[in-house]
């Protein structure tokens, strides 16, 4: 055991470093003042893993004290650099990441709360700056209370002792020894033990080797990203290292990383850089793919960086490079590298080995049946996640389109550099609302054009019965240079969907000659600015929604998503949605299941998104109410008294139930409800540690048991089974408790040893007591169509829409029971209406 005032003195000294293969600090301000309560409580917050290693070709961050044996940080890093942040009133040497997650923190000694300061809010005497009482000591406060009685100052006194002593606090340090441990197998057992904590990505585990023998392999990729990122395109570590490893040896797998040494690695990421600024320049200034969101396809960025490679950095001539961007637009809008990324990169390469571009635009011609022609249903998209909301921009940058109020091209110099042009909606979306219209409908790709600022803001929300007619009089043949039908007719709000049509063959065509001009090289235009958009200036309720809820969850440390995104299968690369907001890693990177805002669920594969373990909300409020769970139980806020905060350490200790992790959000927000419904009772009961666990696992096995029952997965009672794997040495609930209840209920003798049966038997017992209360509050709480509804949303096989359901999503469901042939549905939904017995 370590006290942490010891561990923060090894930080400081260089004797704890962090291994750099470790992700930064990712922590938000809910989770610091989770871990300072628990401290402060008393409750159990985990041990630490260290690696001890005397070697010095360990590439590690933080100040190193000279040879010696040094601690390398595996698993605890966010809990002591956090601890480290609060107490010491700074970073530690190690630190990457965002410190005002740590800076700020009070603890209001009158209610033994943990708040953040809030600029321009007042503070009163009984906040005390939690890093300051770490410098200069409880007694330093005292005369903040002239008022208080004796009593109270002694007990704001002992608070105040009791928080500070938590430097105190001993750690359980396990450490790793051997010095024949190598950095992979290090990761390996990383991982292993960090699974619900930052996940390391492929391109993370791919670089641990290679930074001990070059430490400053990260910081390098990591400048490359943030100068492009200042440029408008926003890269991932992962997707340059495929760069990188494409020039290097021409593989797709990161272990080729492995192949190349630190030298070879350095000239590969150097060229790579190179090549990738190229395409980049060729992109912007050829095709007007000048900021992130139009950048299509990225993975086929890395095959354009190995053929520029090969080819000496340059394209043979004008015509080699419009294939090559022939190619690239081809490759993107059917989705080449959305499945299995390697594979394809692979094949990829080796076609170009064998025959350059010619050989890569002949091997996707065949792949597509022959032919790249596009056809009008490919602009059957709605909203910018679409892939074909790029290709709409690009042939307004390169064809020739006119501005609608000004007549002149667009994009061209007189905007000026980085002037955005506006997203323009044809049909104002308040108008088509109005008629009735579906939002996949209002969002169509279709019903896009893009505008100067200023012809934006004079068509507004007018009608294109009403501007259309005055546009094509003022700048003749505007309409056309916008693929706008010139069809009166077409302009009359009920006749919107033919007006739909009409433009999607015109932009088809439109897409077909210009990409027929790149493949024969008879594309001739000057090179264009950077222009960019600004986004729509039209107020959508929904969309004003998603950017209130983005901005909140951003501001509370939570990651930026990808707007309007497409979601693909993983595996497949088949589309399954375009979703509002997409969290690939989870809320916060590296952490948690795939997040996905879905506000028109209709045409999306919700089913698969369950068996991949996606968390899909179909509401803003459905997600913030996710989120604020989730914050109360990372901050232990109020309604999560006690050990009731910790509960997620005993859900990892639970075996899974279901497919995916789809469930863990049913446990998250049904959890929730129970412990609202405790403290809103006329009598708020206090409940020991024990007790809490007790109620814990009795929604987990009322959880199984649904899942039996509902999907015929085994038999009802086997839940018992799993809890016996769970007892050993340490115990989901202390063994002495259980002894005691076994002691009390007759089941064991007094004076007797417990075996592990006897331990098992006990808890099963006490689970059983413990059901009734569970069922009977989740019954009173949601209603039995309700919580079957939520049951059954919560499965990999059946629609996960994100809780709370709405009352349409309830009746759906239970609308399937009343039609399926099939008895399962009706023996899930005869239980929950029996009392779900155990």
């Amino acid at each position: 055991m370590t006290r942490l005032s010891t561990l923060l003195d090894q930080i400081d000294s260089g004797a704890v470093l962090l291994p750099e293969f470790q992700r930064g600090y990712v922590w938000n301000r809910d989770q610091v003042r989770g871990l300072m309560r628990s401290l402060y409580l008393g409750y159990p917050v985990g041990g630490l893993l260290v690696w001890e290693t005397g070697s010095d070709d360990i590439a590690v961050r933080g100040t190193a004290a000279g040879s010696g044996l040094r601690q390398l940080l595996l698993d605890g890093q966010q809990r002591i650099t956090t601890l480290y942040g609060i107490v010491c009133g700074k970073a530690p040497s190690f630190f990457e990441g965002d410190a005002v997650a740590f800076t700020g923190l009070h603890f209001d000694v009158e209610r033994e709360l943990f708040e953040f300061q809030v600029p321009g809010r007042d503070i009163s005497p009984a906040w005390i700056d939690v890093t300051e009482l770490f410098a200069l000591g409880p007694m330093h406060y005292m005369s903040r209370f002239p008022d208080e009685s004796p009593e109270t100052l002694a007990l704001y006194l002992d608070r105040l002792n009791k928080l500070r002593e938590i430097t105190h606090r001993e750690f359980n340090v396990e450490t790793i020894t051997g010095s024949d441990r190598t950095v992979d197998e290090v990761v390996d057992i990383f991982n292993r033990v960090n699974s619900g904590g930052t996940k390391l990505s492929k391109g993370d585990l791919a670089l641990a080797t290679l930074c001990a023998q070059w430490p400053q392999a990260r910081g390098n990729l990591r400048d490359h990203l943030i100068r492009w990122d200042k440029d408008g395109y926003t890269f991932t570590l992962d997707w340059l290292l495929r760069n990188v490893i494409a020039v290097g040896n021409g593989r797709s797998h990161f272990d080729a990383l492995g192949d190349l040494e630190p030298a070879e690695f350095e000239l590969a990421l150097s060229e790579s850089a190179r090549q990738v600024d190229t395409f980049l320049d060729t992109v912007a200034g050829r095709l007007g793919l000048d900021h992130d969101r139009v950048l299509m396809g990225r993975y086929a960025i890395p095959v354009i960086t190995r053929l520029l490679f090969l080819n000496g950095g340059r394209f043979d001539n004008d015509l080699h490079r419009d294939r090559v961007l022939y190619w690239y637009i081809h490759s993107a809008l059917w989705g080449r590298f959305s499945g299995s990324t390697e594979t394809f990169l692979q094949q990829d390469y080796d076609t170009l080995e064998r025959g350059g571009i010619d050989a890569l635009i002949a091997s996707l011609e065949r792949l597509r049946g022959g032919s790249l022609d596009l056809c009008a249903d490919d602009f059957a998209g709605a909203t910018r996640g679409s892939r074909f909301y790029p290709l709409l921009y690009l042939l307004t940058r390169v064809d020739g389109s006119r501005d609608l109020g000004t007549g002149t091209e667009l994009g061209i110099e007189q905007f000026g550099d980085r002037t955005p042009v506006q997203v323009h909606y044809l049909f104002p979306k308040t108008l088509l609302r109005e008629y009735g219209y579906e939002r996949n409908e209002i969002n169509a790709i279709a019903n896009f054009c893009f505008l100067s600022p200023g012809s934006e803001a004079e068509v507004g929300e007018r009608e294109p019965a009403d501007y259309f007619a005055e546009m094509e009089r003022r700048n003749p043949g505007v309409l056309a240079s916008q693929w706008i039908p010139t069809d009166p007719n077409l302009w009359r709000v009920e006749n919107y969907r033919e007006f739909l049509r009409a433009r999607r063959m015109q932009l088809s065509r439109a897409a077909d000659t210009f990409l027929e001009k790149l493949r024969t090289g008879n594309l001739h235009r000057p090179t264009l600015l950077t222009v960019g958009v600004a986004g729509v200036t039209v107020g959508d309720p929904a969309v004003d929604q998603v950017n209130a809820l983005v901005e909140d969850l951003v501001a509370d440390g939570f990651g930026f998503p990808l707007l309007d995104s497409e979601v693909s299968d993983p595996i497949t690369g088949r589309e399954l949605a375009v979703a509002e907001a997409f969290w690939p890693e989870g809320l916060q990177p590296g952490v948690g299941m795939p997040v996905v805002l879905l506000l028109e669920p209709a045409d999306a594969d919700l089913t698969r998104f369950s068996q991949l373990g996606y968390a899909v909300f179909t509401s803003v409020d459905a997600l913030r109410g996710y989120v604020e769970n989730l914050r109360a139980e990372a901050s232990g806020a109020p309604g999560f008294d006690g050990p009731a905060a910790d509960v997620a350490a005993l859900a990892e200790r639970l075996p899974a139930t279901w497919v995916g992790n789809s469930e863990l959000v049913w446990f998250t927000y049904s959890w929730a409800l129970l412990e609202q419904d405790r403290a809103s009772g006329p009598e708020v009961v206090e409940l020991s540690p024990e007790q809490v666990a007790l109620r814990y696992i009795a929604l987990w096995a009322l959880t199984r048991t649904f899942y039996i029952h509902a999907f015929d997965q085994g038999n009802p009672g086997e839940w018992r089974y799993y809890l016996g794997d769970a007892i050993g040495p340490n115990p989901l609930i202390p063994r002495e408790w259980l002894a005691a209840r076994a002691v009390e209920s007759g089941a064991l003798a007094p004076g007797a040893v417990p075996g592990d049966e006897d331990i098992a038997i006990a808890l099963v017992h006490g689970v059983i007591d413990t059901v009734d209360e569970v069922a009977n509050a989740l019954t009173h709480i949601l209603g039995g169509p309700g919580l079957f509804a939520s049951l059954w949303a919560s499965a990999g096989a059946a629609e996960h829409y994100g809780y709370p359901l709405s009352t349409d999503q309830i009746n759906d469901l239970i609308n399937q029971v009343v039609n399926d042939p099939a008895s399962r549905k009706i023996q899930a939904y005869n239980w929950i209406e029996a009392g779900m017995p155990l």
